[in-house]
């Protein structure tokens, strides 16, 4: 049932969200997080497009009793419940933290089921890839040589298939056009569209009629272009994007619990999703039950945080592309514009990118965010240190009438605990990570819980490491 409990300062309300908005944070993108990036990043990925380098692949010894008490931390700032899995080599720890339920009290369990938002790119890219390898996609071709009644005119012949892929092409995101109601009165607009049907091309009419963030050759996350990249796949195999995705991705990577949802239920043991949408819905209220068809091949996707590890080490370590493609993923791109006196932190690949962490770590992975969920994976380059992280609380951040952010601990408890997971250094050796730089033009898609679009990343990336 609709909350009905009226706002006591609504212009007020609108005018933040609005602000937000304006500051890239509500393209709903998936995914977030933040790290340390005043340092200059590897010379393999600050000046040219090839990203090669990430952290260290020193093997440390899991720590449970600390990393359980950094992700109790997580949970005690605020977040309702979170489960991860962490890996270092051959050696395991899974831990979960808080609520399921914020009724009933359900404690969180480490094997639940979880929307993962944008991090279904990286499985769609790889799905493009495949056929790149097989030579019936050619990356630096335009899309409309495919796609022509789809993408017609100039952005038909002049956005490439690469271009899609690492968010490039100057085409706007459709979440805003899909859910017209989403800043002046957000949970109306969810609730309209929880059962909503949209068809793939119908987003991508909305994405290519929208005004772009950025110019063509800039990035500029959109989830637009990975539906474009659905439908791309559908005309070279000839199958559902999502059976293709299925068979020769999910099936080939021996995934158990990951999977399209086919209502709009998920069907395994799952904890409820709670959106709060930065406070514009009060109290957060729990959108588990969602028809995933806005999301599609750019964030519907369903998988667990073991299955999550087990995918990002067998891309990493070349048993789902060859040589040649998984060099493609991981060529990147600027996934921002640096604030003056700071070096990118953040770089785009082809559904893939590479993050600097508060202890100077570079990795890889992706991240996801939609309603009431966000989701985080990342590893070492070569996969053998791994951290994924799922949590039931979204758009928690606050900010003031200005628009700007005020200080957000439950941010900084996941980035401190990814850190102090990847790292093996102890989380409060990186105080402070609130924001990437650049933050007001990353839409929040690189922190899962700060959002993909709506609220800057409702499938993608959602912050910035901090400046």
């Amino acid at each position: 049932m609709r909350n009905t409990h009226p706002s006591t300062r609504p212009d007020r309300r609108r005018a933040r969200l609005a602000a937000a908005a304006s500051a890239g944070i509500l393209s709903l993108v998936v995914g977030a997080f933040p790290a340390g990036a005043t340092a200059s990043p590897p010379a393999s990925v600050s000046t040219t497009t090839s990203a090669t380098t990430s952290a260290a692949s020193t093997t440390f010894s899991l720590d449970r009793k600390a990393l359980r008490a950094s992700l109790e931390a997580f949970h005690k700032a605020g977040m309702y419940g979170a489960y991860s899995s962490v890996r270092d080599g051959s050696e395991r720890w899974r831990g979960a933290v808080g609520v399921a339920d914020i009724d009933t009290g359900r404690p969180m369990r480490p094997d639940y089921e979880h929307r993962i938002g944008s991090i279904t790119k990286t499985f769609t890219s790889v799905a493009v890839l495949q056929q790149v390898a097989k030579g019936r996609i050619d990356l630096d071709a335009p899309i409309g040589d495919y796609l022509p009644e789809l993408v017609p005119g100039e952005q038909g012949r002049k956005v490439t298939v690469r271009m899609l892929l690492n968010h490039t092409s100057g085409i706007a995101d459709y979440i805003l056009p899909a859910f017209p109601k989403l800043v002046d009165d957000p949970e109306q607009a969810l609730d309209e569209g929880q059962f909503r049907k949209p068809a793939p091309e119908e987003l991508v009419r909305l994405g290519l009629a929208a005004e772009p963030s950025a110019p063509r050759g800039k990035h500029a996350y959109a989830n637009t272009n990975y539906i474009i990249a659905g439908l791309l796949l559908k005309k070279v195999t000839g199958q559902d994007p999502e059976s293709y995705i299925t068979k020769n991705v999910i099936r080939k990577a021996g995934l158990r619990h990951t999977y399209f949802p086919r209502s709009a239920r998920i069907p395994g043991p799952h904890a409820k999703m709670y959106e709060s949408f930065y406070g514009a819905i009060e109290p957060a209220r729990d959108y588990s039950v969602y028809d995933m068809s806005w999301a599609g091949t750019a964030g519907a996707m369903v998988s667990t945080t073991n299955d999550l590890n087990d995918f990002y080490r067998r891309l990493l370590g070349g048993k789902l592309l060859g040589a040649a493609e998984l060099r493609e993923m991981e060529t990147t791109v600027p996934a921002y514009e640096p604030e003056a006196g700071q070096e990118v932190a953040m770089r785009y690949g082809l559904g893939l990118f590479t993050l600097k962490m508060p202890s100077g770590g570079w990795y890889w992975g992706h991240s996801g965010g939609v309603f009431g969920a966000g989701t985080w994976a990342l590893s070492t380059e070569d996969g053998r240190r791994q951290a994924a992280i799922g949590y039931n609380l979204m758009k928690y951040e606050r900010f003031g009438d200005d628009g700007k952010p005020l200080p957000d601990p439950i941010g900084d408890a996941l980035f401190g605990y990814m850190d102090e997971a990847l790292s093996g250094a102890p989380a409060e050796r990186a105080p402070g990570v609130s924001r990437l730089p650049g933050a007001s033009q990353l839409p929040q898609r690189l922190l899962a819980p700060r959002g993909l679009p709506a609220s800057g990343g409702e499938f993608g990336y959602g912050r910035r490491p901090h400046a």
